[in-house]
């Protein structure tokens, strides 16, 4: 009886231990939901260079810009890494981002890394770019649109708080310089 209840603690022990294998291997790359979705945004893909001008009351300053945008995961998950730098090369700017499907959801999971920050925020896919905001305080938020055609990359970012006109306080020119092998060694050169 003892060797009986310790064959079959032993056969359970072993699906339970194997459940996790097993679905790693029926998807190891992602569901096809998730590459689908996120493979729409293939257009991205790629090494960008251009301009960040930055409006802030009293100031305006032009940045060297660059985006790096690659998948991984069998194309269910998409890296961004853009950084901005001054005209002598040193780095103002550095931001990350992870884009994947949340199949449950129904929705872009768009999980951002800058300035000390992190967040999972608000992302749609448009018909030529895409959208996506986030909070900046009390009844304010920060909402950016990018549209991407032709080989170049114009993004803008608003601040829109209650009461107040919009305010542009970010707007981005970008060209496509390259492919992305991602992942790869480094960001993009500024120069």
């Amino acid at each position: 009886m003892v060797r009986l209840r310790l064959a079959s603690a032993l056969v359970a022990f072993s699906l339970l231990a194997a459940a996790p294998a097993v679905a790693q291997v029926q998807q190891p790359a992602g569901s096809p939901a998730q590459r689908e979705h996120v493979g729409a945004l293939d257009f991205l893909d790629g090494e960008w260079r251009g301009t960040a001008t930055t409006t802030m009351p009293g100031h305006t300053t032009v940045l060297t810009q660059t985006e790096r945008v690659g998948s991984l995961l069998g194309g269910s998950v998409k890296l961004i890494e853009g950084g901005g730098y001054a005209a002598d090369g040193s780095t103002q700017f550095n931001a990350f981002a992870v884009l994947s499907w949340d199949e449950r959801a129904g929705k872009y999971l768009f999980r951002s890394y800058a300035n000390g920050y992190t967040g999972e925020y608000p992302f749609e896919r448009t018909e030529n770019g895409f959208r996506w905001e986030m909070p900046a305080g009390p009844n304010a938020m920060i909402k950016y649109v990018a549209v991407v055609e032709n080989g170049t990359w114009h993004e803008v970012g608003d601040y829109v708080a209650e009461g107040q006109p919009p305010r542009r306080f970010i707007e981005l020119r970008l060209t496509r310089v390259g492919d992305t092998d991602w992942p790869g060694e480094g960001a993009v050169s500024p120069q």
